[in-house]
């Protein structure tokens, strides 16, 4: 089968990559295969670093080159204690994309571009967009209300022209590559996106419910039989926002007390800590940087110890009983499970033929 025509966008040749589709890093699913797989198929694939430690961090940066020759990213907490030896660990072996959750401080995008990397962070507002880009990122992701994981209550149709118009409109001075995420799935988003001006999609669920995706399959199936109505964003799993599947543990977080939450939080922050090496002044040090950023207070603090945890359960142990199943809404669209060169293959095939027609109608 011949493999679809490539897309070009400001995105692509900054990065390298044939198509404008970015796989997002997601905690616990986001390891080596599903990165190369997303890489070798002509996508840009992220790991997700925030829940390894600094060795598997390694093993696994590793491991996917040893899978693919072509592009990737690690997506990192820039509030961690030790994100400058992970910063280092990167440029030392020659990872092509840094992207973040929380925007780096300006020396460190300073630090990453000096040594050839992409530096994309992810955001939520237009204001934020402008102020990254006055530090020098070179893209951001902007996830709409529809995403999975935290996020805000603007739709994608209303955040993404905000951003891409704050931007500059694609030619400003303050213009950089926009990325979409939140609510995609298909060829007709891609082209959808690219309408709006922006240079590319980023996909979570979507990758996520591949072949290649190394979430237990009876959890997959949990995410197939969803419809569009089957989620929800709860602040009782860490005190943010965050979107997840209905279930009956939900269900029972959302119409539990607070005391009860922030108990099983404190629990859960401690086997996160056994999990991961962390140390609790690192902890504790982490807790207090958000806290004087003013992103969070101390009761989100603490929540966020279940964060990691219940989704651990949940996506790695299968055990959707006891664990959380983070999802976009865009899962009530999704019923089949491709390979990532599956997925792009007809994610790029359904972009064309859309521009195809697009083209005869503005003819």
């Amino acid at each position: 089968m011949t493999a679809p025509a490539p897309l070009p966008t400001r995105f692509t040749e900054m990065v390298g990559i044939e198509y404008p589709i970015v796989q997002t890093g997601m905690g616990w699913v986001s390891g080596p295969s599903l990165t190369a797989a997303t890489a070798n198929a002509g996508g840009l694939g992220i790991l997700a670093s925030a829940t390894m430690t600094f060795d598997e961090l390694e093993f696994a940066i590793k491991k996917t080159k040893s899978l693919t020759a072509k592009p990737f990213g690690v997506n990192l907490r820039a509030d961690a204690t030790d994100a400058a030896e992970r910063v280092d660990l990167m440029i030392r072996e020659g990872v092509k994309v840094a992207s973040f959750a929380l925007a780096p401080k300006q020396e460190l995008i300073a630090k990453l571009k000096d040594n050839g990397l992409v530096v994309v962070p992810s955001i939520g507002a237009a204001k934020h967009a402008v102020k990254v880009a006055s530090w020098g990122a070179d893209a951001v992701i902007v996830q709409g209300g529809e995403g999975g994981g935290h996020t805000g209550p603007v739709a994608t149709t209303l955040l993404l022209p905000s951003v891409i118009d704050a931007l500059g409109g694609g030619d400003g001075p303050t213009s950089i590559p926009v990325i979409a995420a939140g609510g995609f799935f298909d060829g007709r988003g891609l082209v959808a996106a690219l309408a709006y001006g922006a240079d590319g999609v980023a996909m979570g669920t979507r990758f996520l419910l591949t072949s290649d995706s190394a979430v237990p399959d009876s959890v997959k199936q949990e995410y197939l039989q969803r419809g569009l109505n089957d989620t929800v964003v709860s602040l009782k799993v860490d005190g943010m926002p965050h979107r997840v599947l209905r279930t009956d543990l939900v269900n029972a977080l959302e119409s539990g007390s607070r005391v009860k939450a922030l108990v099983a939080a404190a629990r859960n922050a401690s086997e996160f800590k056994q999990l991961t090496g962390m140390r609790w002044t690192s902890m504790l040090r982490d807790g207090a940087a958000m806290k004087k950023s003013g992103e969070r207070t101390w009761q989100q603090i603490i929540m966020a110890g279940n964060t990691p945890m219940l989704l651990k359960a949940g996506l790695v142990d299968g055990n959707t009983d006891a664990g959380v199943l983070a999802s976009g809404q865009v899962v009530g669209m999704i019923d089949d499970l491709p390979s990532c060169q599956e997925l792009i293959d007809s994610i790029m095939t359904q972009a064309h033929a859309r521009l195809a027609a697009l083209g005869q109608i503005a003819g």
